[in-house]
């Protein structure tokens, strides 16, 4: 009995003295601190107004190349798909024919010369036997005549004989342009008629032409007053950036050469024509293409990352983050993308800040982690070859 009341003695100590340490220890909670979150202040630049269109890629040079002359194919010597220099031999028609006509040719000038030197020589005797009045008038004549016709074989010899060197050199069918080359459409032993068979097709690739259609509001404002030296190809054309469909950058500069002389009724819109280099020959005929023309001088605008841009039930808005850090709903009015940023018509002020990205909603308390407007924080580790 003594033994039991020591024991329970005991552990009431033991209790005491362990509540008594548990309140020395604890520490007093801290308030919940905000959620860090990425913010950046918005930029501010100037910025070029544009308007962008979409247009197609054409080649300033076409050629369907068809034989001038008929005959079999003996030879084939495309490199499909590939890039030729004006002059390179592609085709050959058999030329043993041509060849023949040729020496046939030859053959009739010589006969035609040698018959005219024999009417020159019996024009001379008949002109010394008449001034001597041994023949009659009537002799020189035909001695004139004869001359005359000798002369006349002599060119109609000469003139066969040019277009038989013509025809055997269009044997050899070379690339009248420089440009990419088609696929051969025709194989070596097959019949072709001249003008007829379509042989293949060349088209130039640098530079290239390419056709957009400009609204009117447009085409008054900044092209009206550049026809004339767009039809001079002058320096004060109008200036254009093109881009493929999938670039994210426009890096290809041309100029307007072309505008049409009508607009088009049904759709209030004037054809224009632009020239852009190509030598990397990456741009080909056909494609679409992206066309940023140039509307007027440079103006100061908001811009932000897209990333940063939310939608409310079809309306557009980001969170800025205003006094006590607390963050504010902002519609906004979206203009075109601008070095990869989105200009911003109306809702935001230079140097206000924005959440750049992560789940926040209006009016939360937030701690502000300076960042890029990309996302990116400022006090970013450098990253080498993927490791910190």
């Amino acid at each position: 009995m003594y033994g039991k009341r020591i024991t329970l003695g005991a552990v009431a100590i033991a209790v005491v003295f362990t509540l008594g340490g548990c309140n020395e220890s604890a520490p007093v909670a801290d308030a919940a601190k905000p959620p860090g979150v990425p913010v950046a202040e918005v930029v501010a630049q100037p910025v070029t107004p544009f308007v962008e269109y979409t247009g197609s890629l054409t080649a300033i040079e076409q050629v369907e190349l068809r034989p001038r002359v008929s005959g079999y194919l003996q030879q084939v010597s495309v490199p499909e798909g590939q890039s030729v220099a004006k002059g390179s031999l592609l085709f050959v028609i058999d030329p043993r024919e041509f060849q023949a006509a040729l020496n046939a040719a030859k053959g009739r000038l010589r006969e035609a010369q040698a018959n005219a030197l024999l009417a020159q020589a019996e024009h001379g005797r008949a002109e010394q036997l008449f001034a001597k009045k041994v023949v009659a008038r009537d002799r020189l004549d035909t001695a004139i005549a004869s001359l005359n016709a000798g002369r006349a074989q002599v060119d109609a010899a000469r003139a066969a004989l040019d277009a038989a060197q013509l025809d055997l050199s269009y044997t050899r069918v070379t690339a009248p342009i420089s440009g990419r080359v088609d696929r051969a459409l025709v194989t070596e032993g097959n019949y072709v008629t001249r003008g007829v068979t379509p042989l293949t097709t060349i088209v130039s690739i640098d530079p290239l032409h390419v056709y957009f259609d400009v609204d009117e509001r447009t085409y008054l404002r900044s092209l009206a007053a550049t026809r004339e030296d767009a039809a001079s190809k002058g320096e004060k054309a109008a200036k254009v950036m093109v881009a493929m469909l999938n670039d994210a950058n426009y890096a290809r500069a041309g100029r307007v050469d072309f505008l049409a002389n009508a607009a088009d009724r049904k759709t209030g819109t004037v054809r224009a024509r632009a020239v852009v280099d190509n030598p990397d020959g990456r741009l080909t005929p056909g494609l679409f293409a992206k066309v940023k023309l140039d509307t007027g001088a440079p103006q100061p605008r908001v811009l932000v990352a897209d990333h940063s841009i939310g939608t409310d039930q079809g309306r557009r808005y980001v969170l800025v983050v205003g006094a006590g850090d607390k963050t504010e709903y902002r519609p906004v009015e979206l203009g075109p993308m601008a070095n990869g940023l989105r200009v911003i018509e109306q809702g935001l002020q230079p140097g206000e800040r924005i959440v750049v990205k992560g789940l926040v909603r209006p009016g939360m308390q937030v701690t502000p982690l300076a960042a890029n407007i990309d996302g990116a924080p400022l006090d970013a580790p450098l990253v080498m070859g993927g490791v910190q």
